[in-house]
């Protein structure tokens, strides 16, 4: 089995079947069907022209920036189910933006993934879940600010409809410069690291890492078979340890790490790890 090839063909449909509207891209209208309505997994802009559903940041921030504010019950819920299920799983198979980080990654370049503020950076996401996400929009009426001010894949839905449609070409401010300037920085930093936006950015991300540990799907380490020979740490690009932390909240499930252990200790499924902790813990 090519893990990879199978991970890079779910990666490629979820990003068509997210974006779906091909007739979108060439006129520069967005979807306004009924779908629109439905959280996609992903980070995918609700105004990317090719966009079928909504994504689950921007219609968090847009229910708690909203004037009358409600609990977003269901946006919340959504995040809580495929959190359960998947974890960082999502970001791994099912996100469009990680998918084109990886796309981006491929590219023939300098490669360094290791470095000394790493683990301090990861905490960035966070804080750009709660001041951008929640804090901010809630304080500040009608601004969703990480989609306003941050948010990548926005800056190419922009790009896409400005391309499509000059009425707005000619509306384009210091504000779409400025987003431009950030989505540029992280595609040159993402051809040296791999999912820079992802590791250090991304609230999505950070909210699907809290349900890594109690995610159905998950990794687990035979330990019998483990020699500790760190080949699965060397492997991962998240710069996660499977063996010291085989559900760490930056793991995303990629299963490179699985390929690169010669022992076959290591192991990604619903049903397998959890047979295998059970039988563990019968011992």
């Amino acid at each position: 089995m090519d893990r990879k090839k199978i991970r890079f063909g779910i990666q490629a449909a979820a990003a068509l079947i997210q974006n779906a509207n091909i007739r979108g891209f060439l006129t520069g209208r967005i979807y306004e069907g009924a779908t629109k309505s439905v959280c996609v997994p992903g980070l995918n802009c609700y105004s990317c022209p090719g966009a079928i559903g909504a994504c689950p940041i921007g219609a968090l921030q847009t229910h708690l920036a909203s004037m009358k504010f409600k609990f977003p019950y269901y946006i919340v819920g959504l995040l809580i189910f495929f959190g359960a299920v998947l974890g960082r799983a999502v970001c791994g198979f099912l996100c469009p933006f990680g998918f084109f980080q990886d796309l981006i990654y491929k590219i023939p370049f300098y490669k360094k993934n290791r470095f000394r503020i790493d683990k301090f950076l990861r905490y960035l996401k966070y804080v750009v879940l709660a001041l951008l996400v929640i804090i901010l929009p809630i304080t500040c009426d009608l601004i969703p600010f990480f989609c306003k001010y941050v948010c990548p894949s926005g800056t190419i839905a922009g790009i896409w409809l400005a391309a499509a449609d000059k009425n707005i070409r000619s509306v384009l401010g210091p504000l779409f410069s400025w987003k431009l300037i950030l989505l540029l920085i992280f595609i040159v930093t993402g051809l040296i690291v791999r999912r820079p936006f992802c590791k250090y950015v991304c609230p999505l991300g950070a909210i699907y890492g809290f349900f890594n540990k109690v995610a159905i799907y998950r990794m687990t380490v035979d330990r019998d078979k483990c020699v500790n020979c760190g080949a699965c740490a060397k492997a991962c690009q998240m710069n996660v340890d499977p063996v010291k932390n085989p559900n760490s909240m930056e793991c995303i499930r990629c299963g490179e790490c699985v390929d690169a252990c010669p022992y076959k200790a290591l192991h990604m499924g619903f049903t397998q790890g959890k047979k295998k902790e059970a039988a563990k813990a019968g011992d």
